[in-house]
């Protein structure tokens, strides 16, 4: 039996139990969102005692190197030590909610400003964490010269943090943010080259950041930006995105929905047959997807065997959550997030 050691105490770990959730089962509120090795909010540092490679996954070589794992992937040799020297609060930058604001009946806007230095790409989630430890993941809307950072949070029925975010918080609120974490974000470089942007739900948020990146680094190329949702109510950023179609003509927004009337400017159908209508031959072009996990997966096979490169094709699977202490209702992003 192998036992870790977390502020000053020792907790024995049952055979092929991880770090997380040993330390969940004896009491321990140790932040966590996704328990999947992506949100990155269970992060840990190591002061003595071996760390499986495995739980360091993902991580920046200058984390590794400071010995930091992430505790949800971390399953100790048996009979192994590991001590740690503490959790990511050196790695959190603490921030204040600036406002909140309703896009749609089931869309909430957070922005929010940090209070130190935050580097971080349009595109990019970070962790959000309240004052009790509660984490969950969201993507970031915004672009760094903004100065506050905009997240687009998804309304569930009894989600911990949008419930707390839609009813209880108030602008001057402290929180904490990690990261940032995650690959879809755009980068300069091939400025004619067609971008395909498609995700539904709040998978528009990245979407939606990383579109204004790429048209404000000087993108020439068509950017085609595909938001789906299944009826006309789960859209949100619609007068927003035709305004910035109307200013760009590089740039084309195609809502569509699954339930709905014709002649509102809205496709009704699936997405992918969309897609499949107005980018037939996308070879060549670079694609970033974001959102439900099926559609991400549907939409990049679909993409491949259109004949976009793999290595074009960036994807931002929405995961569903974790559940237990500091963790229900969340996603890698969470459902209850846009992440």
């Amino acid at each position: 039996m192998s036992r870790v050691r977390y502020e000053a105490q020792w907790y024995s770990l049952e055979p092929e139990e991880s770090v997380l959730d040993g330390l969940l089962r004896q009491g321990v509120p140790v932040p966590h969102s996704c328990k999947a090795g992506v949100c990155q909010s269970c992060l840990m540092r190591a002061a003595a005692g071996a760390v499986p490679e495995k739980a360091q996954a993902g991580l920046k070589e200058t984390l590794k190197a400071r010995n930091y794992f992430l505790a949800c992937s971390c399953w100790p040799e048996p009979g192994a030590e590991l001590e740690v020297a503490g959790g990511g609060d050196e790695l959190r930058v603490p921030a204040r909610l600036e406002s909140l604001e309703r896009l749609s009946g089931g869309v909430l806007r957070v922005r929010l400003r940090p209070q130190a230095a935050f580097e971080y790409r349009a595109g990019q989630y970070l962790t959000l964490l309240r004052a009790d430890g509660l984490a969950r993941s969201y993507s970031v809307a915004s672009l760094p010269r903004e100065g506050a950072l905009e997240l687009h949070v998804r309304l569930l029925p009894g989600g911990a943090m949008s419930g707390w975010l839609s009813t209880e918080a108030r602008p001057g609120d402290e929180v904490r943010i990690q990261g940032p974490a995650g690959d879809c974000f755009y980068l300069p470089g091939r400025p004619e080259q067609p971008l395909l942007l498609a995700g539904a739900g709040t998978g528009l948020s990245p979407l939606y950041g990383i579109a204004r990146d790429a048209l404000e680094q000087g993108h020439t190329g068509p950017i085609w930006l595909f938001h789906g949702a299944r009826e006309p109510r789960g859209l949100y950023l619609v007068e927003e995105l035709r305004a910035l179609a109307e200013r760009h003509g590089n740039f084309h927004y195609r809502p569509s929905v699954l339930e709905g009337r014709l002649g509102e400017g809205v496709h009704v159908g699936s997405l992918d047959a969309l897609i499949r209508d107005e980018c037939p031959k996308p070879v060549g072009w670079r694609a970033f997807l974001c959102g439900n996990p099926e559609l991400v997966l549907s939409l990049r096979k679909k993409l491949f065997l259109a004949g976009l490169s793999m290595k074009d094709i960036h994807a931002d699977a929405f995961l569903p959550s974790a559940s237990g202490p500091g963790g229900a209702g969340a996603t890698p992003r969470a459902p209850d997030a846009s992440r």
